[in-house]
C-alpha cells in the first residue's frame, strides 16, 4: 500500500511542478506540501485528474509554530470514493498572509476557512462571507494558538440577579502554583508519627 502510495505522490508531483513541493507517506497516507499560493490550482487537480479523484472534500484546520518564519500550516483532507484513497495537503503560510480561499474548487469548505479564521486567525482572500463561527461576537484573539492564554481573556456565566448570561474579565481566586503532591506521611519528616517505630523495624 505505501508503495503504492508513493507512486501516485511522486505522479502528482511531477504532473504539478511549482506546485507540489513534496510528497511523501507517513502512517499509511499520502502527504502533499503545496505552495500556499497555488492551493486552489493544487486541489482542482486533485479533485479532477483520473488516477486521482479527491471529490470528497473532509475538512481544513491549521496546526500554529510560532517560532517558525511560516508560522501556520494549513491542512486539508481530501477522501478518493473512486480509489477508496486519502490524502492530506500542507501549505505553509506566514501570520501576516492570506490563504487563496478554496470555494471556487469545494464550496463546502466555506465553514471550514470560517473556523480556521476564527481559532487560528489565518485569513483566507476572496472568501465570500469570512467572519466568526465558533467564538462570540467581540471575541478577542484566536483561541487555537499556542500564545493564547489557557484562562481566556472573558469568562461566560449565568447572573441569577440579571436572568441572563454575562460576561466578564476572568478572575482567578488564587494563582496557579506548584503543588507539592509529596504525602507528609511518607519520606522525612523533622518530626515523628505515631507508628514510625513499627516501619523502621526490620
Amino acid at each position: 500500500m505505501d508503495e503504492e502510495l508513493k507512486a501516485l505522490g511522486d505522479a502528482i508531483a511531477a504532473a504539478s511542478p511549482g506546485v507540489v513541493t513534496h510528497a511523501y507517506v507517513e502512517f499509511d497516507e499520502l502527504n502533499l506540501c503545496v505552495e500556499a499560493s497555488r492551493i486552489v490550482e493544487a486541489l482542482a487537480y486533485l479533485r479532477d485528474a483520473p488516477d486521482c479523484l479527491f471529490k470528497c472534500f473532509i475538512d481544513i484546520t491549521a496546526v500554529d509554530y510560532p517560532v517558525r518564519e511560516k508560522r501556520f500550516d494549513v491542512v486539508y483532507h481530501l477522501l478518493s470514493p473512486r480509489h477508496n484513497k486519502r490524502v492530506r495537503v500542507k501549505a505553509a503560510i506566514a501570520e501576516d498572509a492570506a490563504m487563496p480561499s478554496v470555494i471556487s474548487v469545494f464550496p463546502s469548505a466555506n465553514w471550514y476557512e470560517r473556523e480556521v479564521w476564527d481559532l487560528f486567525g489565518v485569513p483566507f482572500s476572496d472568501h465570500p462571507d469570512l467572519r466568526r463561527i465558533l467564538t462570540d461576537y467581540g471575541f478577542d484573539g484566536h483561541p487555537l494558538r499556542k500564545d493564547f492564554p489557557r484562562t481566556g481573556f472573558v469568562e461566560v456565566r449565568y447572573d441569577d440577579a440579571q436572568k441572563r448570561v454575562v460576561n466578564e474579565p476572568v478572575r482567578l481566586t488564587q494563582e496557579f502554583r506548584q503543588f507539592d503532591f509529596l504525602s507528609p506521611w511518607e519520606g522525612d519528616t523533622p518530626y515523628a508519627l505515631p507508628g514510625d517505630e513499627k516501619a523502621r523495624q526490620d
